[in-house]
């Protein structure tokens, strides 16, 4: 019987596989696999096979493809994108800037380039078609919150500032912390500035 080793790229496409699409991946999660030159030949391979799409410098996608409306690759959102940089990091992060006031529902616009502020690395990372993910490094008091709705309220005020805030504004924060936790968002008043604290304890009332 021949025994024949199984290279690189058929180990990297068999443990994908296995993990099913959708997964974002990046060059050290193949580390044990072959030297760092063998592996990202093994990954230039499978990008130019269509097996995986490179999203930024060592950082690829093993793409869900949709047939049923036609629009091929579907590649992950900012955040899901951001999620995973931050596991692999072991970092924490929280949307910052127009981002940030997005996800409250306090601004319809997605900026090309969005920012997250960070407890890890300060980077930049371009994804493409003008796309990019900011990190900022951020102090840990950032990411004392208990509550996440909390964390983000005290990054998106701060970003419209306390004298141009308007009502409608304000009563969308309250409108959400109506609906979040109300213990862990207590807990975590003392964490938030004066005149944000007031918007948010008002919304008990």
């Amino acid at each position: 019987m021949v025994f024949t080793m199984q290279s690189v790229e058929d180990k990297v496409l068999n443990n994908i596989k296995k993990c099913g699409r959708g997964k974002v991946y990046f060059t050290s999660d193949f580390a044990s696999y072959g030297q760092p030159k063998a592996v990202s030949k093994a990954l230039e391979r499978l990008v130019a096979s269509g097996d995986m799409v490179r999203l930024a410098r060592g950082i690829y996608l093993y793409p869900k493809i949709d047939k049923e409306l036609g629009l091929g690759v579907l590649y992950p959102n900012f955040e899901e994108l951001a999620q995973s940089i931050a596991k692999r990091d072991h970092a924490r992060i929280v949307p910052a800037g127009n981002y940030a006031l997005n996800r409250l529902g306090l601004s319809t616009q997605i900026p090309m380039n969005v920012v997250y502020l960070t407890d890890g690395s300060q980077r930049k990372i371009t994804i493409g078609q003008g796309r990019g993910i900011t990190f900022k490094h951020a102090a840990p008091k950032t990411f004392a919150f208990t509550n996440e709705l909390a964390m983000l309220i005290v990054v998106g005020l701060k970003e419209i500032g306390e004298k141009n805030i308007t009502p409608e504004q304000i009563a969308r924060v309250q409108e959400l912390v109506k609906a979040s936790n109300t213990n862990t968002m207590k807990q975590d008043l003392k964490l938030m500035p004066a005149w944000i604290r007031s918007i948010v304890m008002n919304a008990y009332e």
